[in-house]
């Protein structure tokens, strides 16, 4: 499974605060995804991060 953050991103963080293993802040200040397949282990907090998102801006590649 991949994710993708879309353009909706605010850059709260919330995402890499529950997920850094998969998303991290860019420079510019939004969020972004690692470009691989996600790791069975923390595949579970990127679905969290996904739920979680205020803006709906995390999707599944």
């Amino acid at each position: 499974m991949k994710f993708f953050v879309n353009s909706n991103c605010i850059g709260c963080g919330m995402c890499e605060g529950t997920c850094p293993a998969v998303f991290h802040m860019t420079d510019e200040g939004v969020a972004m995804a690692i470009d691989t397949e996600v790791d069975p282990t923390v595949e579970g907090l990127a679905q969290e991060a996904m739920a979680g998102c205020p803006v709906g801006a995390i999707e599944e590649a």
